[in-house]
């Protein structure tokens, strides 16, 4: 299968380009800077130039693939409703282009913010706006119903591994900044946990056999206590670990409070039942402690 992948040089991209090359897949995966061209050239992929807000390259590409995975998302947190905008565009762009083909459309979402406190499983609908800005899920799925083989993989908040720049790191940075790594409360509130060549193989499945409408957890841990994530960091930096609380929270948290204090468990029961996936790479925990987290800048 001819396979056009977006993100296709990110920590989620990437692997799944890799995935998709091992398992016999044509790649062509977009990049908009050269570096970004060299390595994904190196993998032995075709290399398409752009970005996100080249609709027409993004039209072509489409047109001309058997399967598209969206993996891209512009991550300026100081804008999240433009980028979440783009987001939009860039799906409606891809599912337009290809309604009436049947050929399947995978996109990335999360499960976060989609339901706190309470076991989350992927017969959930996702929230629609103004509750979340991102609909990544949301608009895709509507080409179900347009001749579209439509699915949404939501993948876990913690998506781990080597190369990560997400939000373990952001926390390591914080725990070096202040001097001690700080969980909020008692640090019982969990986040879902899995790794990115587990969330990998997830896209290829899907891409190969999902039906159309289809919304798949990746998420290879139900949940990890925010606690124990302080807890690793504090051991990898040997720094103290302490609770905040009240004004300490944001104090300590800035930006990242809200992520900070979501309680995310959720189920990938339904998606290893219906696709056999079966996570295989290490936990969160045991990554933090291996993978190079402390030797990032």
């Amino acid at each position: 299968m001819r396979v056009f992948v977006t993100g296709a040089t990110g920590f989620i991209g990437s692997a799944v380009v890799r995935d998709l090359l091992d398992a016999g897949h044509q790649v062509v995966g977009l990049a908009r800077s050269d570096e970004g061209a060299a390595s994904l050239a190196a993998t032995g992929a075709e290399v398409r130039r752009g970005t996100l807000h080249d609709l027409d390259v993004l039209r072509s590409e489409a047109d001309a693939a058997d399967g598209v995975i969206h993996t891209a998302f512009i991550h300026d947190f100081a804008d999240f409703d433009a980028s979440c905008e783009t987001d939009r565009l860039v799906i409606e762009a891809f599912g337009e282009t290809m309604a009436g083909s049947d050929k399947p459309l995978v996109v990335a979402a999360g499960t976060a913010l989609i339901r706190d406190h309470v076991l989350l499983t992927e017969d959930v609908p996702a929230p629609i706006p103004p509750l979340y800005p991102r609909v990544s899920e949301q608009t895709a799925i509507i080409f179900a119903k347009r001749g579209v083989r439509a699915s949404a993989i939501r993948i876990a908040p913690s998506a781990h591994g080597e190369g990560d720049k997400g939000f373990v790191p952001l926390l390591i940075g914080l725990a070096r900044e202040k001097g001690y790594a700080a969980y909020p409360g008692e640090g019982k509130n969990v986040w879902p946990a899995v790794h990115r060549l587990d969330v990998a193989r997830l896209f290829r499945l899907a891409l190969e056999s999902a039906p159309a409408g289809s919304t798949l957890h990746a998420a290879a841990e139900q949940g990890v206590e925010f606690r124990r994530i302080a807890e690793a960091i504090g051991a990898g930096l040997d720094v103290p670990v302490r609770s905040v609380a009240g004004a300490e929270i944001p104090a300590y948290f800035g930006g990242f409070t809200g992520f900070a204090q979501i309680d995310n468990p959720t189920s990938s029961t339904l998606t290893r039942e219906r696709y056999g996936w079966d996570p295989q790479q290490p936990g969160l925990i045991e990554d933090i402690e291996r993978a190079g987290y402390f030797t990032q800048k």
